[in-house]
């Protein structure tokens, strides 16, 4: 999953990405505003960090503006602002989720968890494809009843593909999935990764489109 943190505050933002990570998160991190509005134009992002008090733009004004040119990625604000006029405000103003500072990472985590899943049309916790069976919150799989054991890239790679089944991924869309802006990727790290997939799973799992990318078909309800 990966999410867009916007965090002026650099030690908060520094160890706020390493506990992400730390969860499974792929995480990009912005200490301004306005920059925001050229990142979500070009890259996709599960869900969006934002704090209020940004050195260049009034997170409120931009989250406006952010609704207003048709985002609608899920946004989670994250501020030392706790008055209940405020709390208002930003959620009539677009937000899904308001947590304010100080905070504990397991609630950011979990409202993380429901805000993707709510984006996502998803009731439950864990998400079912077929045999497979994955539960967000632990980063587990299971297939046929039975645990099988993914590496962190592998498991992102699942949830990513299983997440949006019918979907197809050009291979840069993954690595941007997996990677973000500050880890490199192998040339062929994705495709090392789909062939692990197949080989702990099924062979099937996931197609190949020649010259367009990967999907996991949706399946007939």
């Amino acid at each position: 999953m990966r999410v867009l943190l916007v965090e002026d505050d650099l030690m908060l933002g520094d160890g706020l990405v390493d506990a992400l990570r730390g969860s499974g998160y792929t995480v990009d991190w912005l200490t301004r505003g306005l920059p925001t509005l050229d990142a979500l134009k070009n890259e996709e992002f599960a869900a969006l960090i934002l704090d209020l008090n940004l050195p260049d733009i009034d997170g409120q004004q931009l989250l406006l503006r952010l609704r207003k040119a048709g985002h609608r990625l899920p946004v989670l604000i994250l501020t030392a602002r706790d008055d209940l006029n405020d709390r208002v405000r930003g959620l009539d103003g677009g937000a899904d989720d308001y947590l304010v500072k100080p905070f504990a990472l397991q609630e950011l985590n979990a409202r993380l968890r429901a805000l993707v899943r709510r984006s996502q049309g998803q009731a439950q916790a864990r998400v079912q494809h077929g045999d497979i069976e994955l539960c967000p919150d632990s980063h587990q799989a299971s297939y046929r009843g039975e645990p099988v054991k993914l590496t962190p890239h592998e498991y992102k790679l699942l949830q990513e593909l299983v997440f949006n089944a019918g979907r197809v991924f050009s291979k840069e869309q993954l690595e941007q999935r997996l990677y973000g802006w500050e880890q490199t990727a192998a040339g062929n790290a994705v495709e090392v990764h789909i062939h692990h997939l197949r080989r702990k799973f099924y062979p099937d799992l996931i197609r190949n489109i020649r010259g367009v990318g990967y999907i996991v078909e949706r399946l007939a309800s």
